[in-house]
């Protein structure tokens, strides 16, 4: 059995023998138990009279689970890469460089790749976190889900990487005295994508987090 699990079993048979929390909290604690250990195994069992304890739900992952979430995580990402590729392509034809090379051709490649691209993961992204929120207000305990809570804070984390290189990249290019209407207008679409993303899921960690 591992020492988690010993730890679990201790604080149920020391609660259904009637001690008080403060008493199995002293009792670990002179054991060399940590301070998180202790209020974790505690944590597991709700508090009241009644008697054996009552266990508090814990989060679960299935395997389908995991794969509506990671499936969704990538058309996000696809979606939000594409759609930022695309503005830029937009932007190279509306700001084009003085004297510099014709990225027409490019641009209208690129553009069609995004195109195409968006026309398929976003309408499937869009799919996917509707059928996730309609699952989650019709079952509150799948707001508890570990998997729910890592690619939300995953998606949290690249938005704000992205936000920070892009103001790094504005004040090199500032300091460089390379900053331009055309620089600042892609960096404008980065802040937009990476800012909506992390409003969104700020909202949903933060929801999953209250329940």
């Amino acid at each position: 059995m591992r020492p988690i699990d010993q730890l679990s079993h201790f604080v149920h048979d020391a609660l259904s023998a009637g001690h008080g929390r403060a008493e199995i909290d002293a009792a670990l604690t002179e054991a060399g138990w940590s301070r998180s250990e202790i209020s974790g195994a505690l944590g597991s069992w709700a508090e009241g009279d009644f008697r054996p304890p009552v266990p508090r739900p814990r989060p679960m992952v299935s395997a389908r689970e995991a794969f509506t979430y990671a499936l969704m995580f990538l058309t996000l990402a696809v979606s939000a890469w594409h759609l930022t590729s695309l503005s830029f392509s937009l932007i190279d034809l509306w700001l084009p460089e003085p004297d510099g090379y014709d990225m027409r051709y490019y641009a209208y490649d690129s553009m069609r790749w995004s195109v195409a691209t968006l026309v398929i993961f976003l309408p499937a992204f869009l799919w996917l976190n509707r059928r996730i929120q309609r699952q989650t207000r019709s079952d509150p305990a799948r707001r508890r889900s570990s998997m729910r809570k890592w690619i939300g804070y995953l998606t949290l984390f690249l938005a704000v990487m992205s936000l920070a290189g892009d103001a790094i990249y504005c004040l090199y290019t500032f300091l460089n005295g390379d900053l331009t209407l055309r620089v600042l207008a892609k960096a404008g679409v980065v802040a937009v994508i990476a800012g909506t993303i992390l409003l969104y899921f700020r909202g949903e960690v933060e929801d999953g987090q209250a329940d």
